[in-house]
């Protein structure tokens, strides 16, 4: 009784938070316009649907729940058909989700088992389930489909038509298997390093987050998000919000996120992209400020569904409701739990492998403790996700329709998204790029894997099966050997993982650094490919950010032979290097580029294709030193007047944004059409780049704004908008960006959001503009 009475104190405030801000939501425009016929549809399902039915459609199972484990090992993949009826049949579960069996499959096996499904639904509720997959660089879970890079790889492409493209094609091959709903894309803000799963969003920034969701978002859905077409998917953006950002940089561990971070940055991605269409978001897992986001009432109801007028699907992730009682202890049991998150918003439960959730909320019906007006609002949430994408019409479909799958065509975007991706930060005497001719000292243990190019969600959940599925593909070993000749490589790794077991992903064989060494005497130029092997999610996390010991050991060593060193980095999350970044000339950061990396990295090292890609995130130097670019004033003050050292700097390794390129520009002409601006006014940018070099580059030119004084401490600097260009050598180009005066704004203490009248200074390239916001504006609605 003691946690219902604190779990009613909340509601109690919560809804009378509700019901003072109520009449905001009238006052919204839709986010996704309203279509009649489906609306029409939903009230008719309503009106002759048994509770069952409906609580039904609420519930999201595992395929395992349905798997014939024993037929499977001798037929591969298969269906239990009894299992799939009680599951269908009388549970009338509505939605599927997983990879079978915990590996990739053909889409044709794919495509078989949702038909399958889709039938038994069908037939026995007449509602088509809806199947949900992780596929989030491209079609991570279907065999012979195109792989991209991962999240922040893509955002140091700094190229919104590349996200975009990419996710057009991730959801041309993810409908050829018949799933029409993506888990993805992943917006959280990579702002800890130590957190696990830093590599599968798009960086540190809040703005860049917003700006690739968007593109991803148009990418797998189109253009009417109503109306859902035969190469699209419905995404889900996810995970909703804060998640990046743990207290003690562990996964699934407490945030401790302000009102105003939260709103201002946090929130920031899933506004832009529920205003942009998306159909769906999937809930943080964590807990912030004592709160876990399932049982948070005012972000998943009032933040996401009313202040936004939104009537897209919330899910929950995996078995967080019942996390809710034996994980986070708000909830005394699973059914209190099932009660907390459905009256907070919830939609949908991944439970996944249990249907007690159905008896349960029954129960909980028809005792009066959830209302019948928030299952029919959340059944209609369902129901509306699937006539959208045109289930009720076409449950399956046919996969030779799709004979793109796999193409050429999609291997070239995939190959110039890791190009694009793959960041030069150190370029010593010019040593990059390496001439034909060199014979190279290929050593490291991600020398050779294709696991450690993909990452975690690749073919399976933790990476391990990569080099297994992926043999179609090169390894850095193999794209050197087609690049250079194999006569002109020499592999040595010196350092090898270990063989996966147990999800030990850290773990490394004894290391033969010796004959690392010797295999020097006889090579130019030595490339070291160093970092991490994959892992995903909570076994992914770690107490010790330094690069290991052994990588570490395995440089010093060979820095002692006094050949150049080339040093290639190839992890999910910044490992420490400041004892031997001093040691190498050059260095790439290619962090997970996917099928395509080893080569993309040929070509970049080579010199056949250029560096552009630019840091989507601070690379910290200190263990104790971890710092984001739009970091607070008082951080970096260091030595005060007098004799007191504040000693608070920004040591960092290399900053946001920071990328070289085999050619140089020269930034010119920075204008501003109007030196005072308010709120409603748009602000016009040009700036003239010039490529000065010998070589032919695209450029990420990024714009950034400084509010010099504010009610609240303000950030040092943040990124407003950005472009990418390609320029010929000696060509110019005058780049146009535009801001809306209200992007100055910053939310308060008060959580409202304010521009305040005051000088800002605006930078891009090497160069600085002022501006002076004349007017001060107070937003009396929760977003602007």
């Amino acid at each position: 009784m003691k946690n219902i009475s604190k779990f009613a104190v909340v509601f109690m405030l919560c809804t009378g938070a509700l019901l003072q801000t109520g009449c905001q939501q009238h006052t919204v425009s839709p986010a996704i316009p309203s279509d009649p016929q489906i609306e029409e549809s939903i009230k008719q399902w309503l009106d002759k649907m048994t509770l069952e039915e409906k609580i039904g459609q609420m519930c999201q199972i595992t395929i395992d729940v349905v798997t014939d484990f024993d037929a499977s090992r001798k037929n591969g993949f298969t269906l239990d058909k009894a299992k799939l009826d009680t599951v269908i049949g009388k549970y009338k579960v509505g939605s599927l989700l997983n990879v079978p069996l915990s590996v990739a499959q053909t889409k044709e096996k794919w495509a078989e088992a949702i038909r399958q499904i889709q039938e038994v639904s069908m037939k026995e509720i007449g509602i088509p389930c809806i199947y949900g997959v992780d596929q989030i660089h491209g079609t991570t879970y279907t065999l012979d489909g195109t792989m991209f890079p991962q999240g922040v790889n893509m955002a140091a492409t700094f190229n919104r038509d590349l996200v975009k493209r990419s996710a057009e094609i991730s959801a041309y091959e993810t409908k050829a298997c018949n799933i029409p709903w993506n888990f993805a894309p992943v917006v959280d803000l990579g702002r800890d390093p130590r957190w696990s799963r830093m590599w599968e969003n798009y960086g540190e920034d809040c703005y860049v987050n917003a700006e690739m969701g968007k593109a991803t978002v148009s990418g797998f859905q189109g253009e009417d998000p109503n109306h859902i077409g035969k190469n699209n998917v419905a995404a889900c953006m996810k995970h909703y919000m804060g998640y990046g950002v743990p207290v003690s940089g562990k996964d699934r561990t407490p945030s401790s996120i302000s009102r105003s971070d939260m709103r201002e940055k946090h929130f920031t991605p899933y506004l832009e992209a529920v205003r942009h269409g998306a159909l769906s978001v999937m809930v943080n897992s964590g807990v912030d400020n004592g709160m876990p986001f399932h049982a948070n009432q005012e972000f998943l109801t009032q933040w996401l569904k009313e202040d936004l007028n939104w009537d897209g699907l919330i899910v929950t992730d995996w078995a967080d409701i019942n996390n809710l009682c034996t994980r986070d202890h708000i909830a005394a049991t699973k059914k209190e739990a099932i009660k907390i998150a459905i009256n907070a918003g919830i939609d949908m439960s991944m439970v996944p492998y249990e249907v007690s959730f159905c008896d349960y909320l029954k129960e909980l019906v028809e005792e009066g403790e959830v209302p019948m007006s928030r299952i029919d609002d959340a059944v209609s949430r369902v129901l509306r996700l699937k006539y959208r994408l045109g289930l009720f019409e076409h449950p399956y479909w046919d996969v030779k329709e799709y004979d793109k799958f796999g193409s050429k065509e999609f291997a070239e975007v995939a190959l110039q998204a890791a190009e694009e991706s793959e960041v030069l930060v150190k370029n010593e005497d010019s040593l990059l790029p390496l001439a034909k001719g060199k014979r190279i000292l290929l050593t490291g243990p991600n020398a050779n894997s294709m696991r450690c190019l993909n990452g975690g969600w690749s073919y399976s959940w933790q990476g391990h099966r990569a080099d297994e599925c992926a043999q179609a593909y090169n390894t850095i070993y193999e794209s050197l050997c087609n690049k250079y000749g194999k006569e002109n490589i020499i592999y040595e790794p010196g350092v090898t993982y270990a063989p996966y077991k147990n999800d030990n992903w850290w773990e490394e064989n004894t290391p033969e650094i010796g004959k690392a060494v010797a295999a020097a005497s006889r090579a130019d130029v030595i490339v070291a490919c160093v970092g991490e092997n994959s892992y995903c999610e909570t076994p992914g996390n770690l107490t010790d950010l330094n690069l290991s010991s052994n990588q570490q050991e395995l440089v010093k060593a060979l820095a002692k032979t006094g050949k150049p060193i080339v040093l290639i980095l190839n992890q999910g999350r910044p490992r420490l290097i400041k004892d031997i970044e001093p040691l190498v000339k050059a260095i790439v950061n290619v962090m997970l580029p996917g099928n395509y990396g080893g080569d993309a990295l040929a070509n970049l090292l080579a010199g056949d294709s250029n560096f552009s890609g630019k840091m989507p995130f601070t690379y910290p130097k200190h263990i104790n030193a971890l710092a984001t670019y739009d970091y607070k004033p008082c951080e970096d003050i260091g030595q005060m007047g007098g004799n007191y050292n504040y000693d608070s700097v920004m040591d960092i390794q290399w900053p946001f944004g920071f990328g070289l390129s085999y050619t140089t520009y020269k930034y010119a002409n920075l204008k501003l059409d109007k030196t005072t601006f308010n709120a409603d006014d748009e602000l016009t940018f040009t700036v003239d780049v010039t490529n000065t070099g010998k070589m032919a580059g695209k450029e990420s030119v990024l714009l950034f704004s400084k509010d010099l004084v504010a009610g609240s401490t303000p950030d040092n600097i943040r990124l407003r908008n950005f472009d990418k260009i390609s320029l010929e050598p000696g060509e110019t180009k005058t780049v146009t960006l535009k801001l809306k005066g209200s992007d100055m704004a910053f939310v308060d203490y008060d959580g409202k959001w304010r521009l305040e009248e005051g000088a800002f200074k605006f930078k891009c390239g090497d160069l600085w503009i002022d501006a002076k916001c004349s007017n001060t504006k107070i937003w009396e609605t929760p977003n602007k």
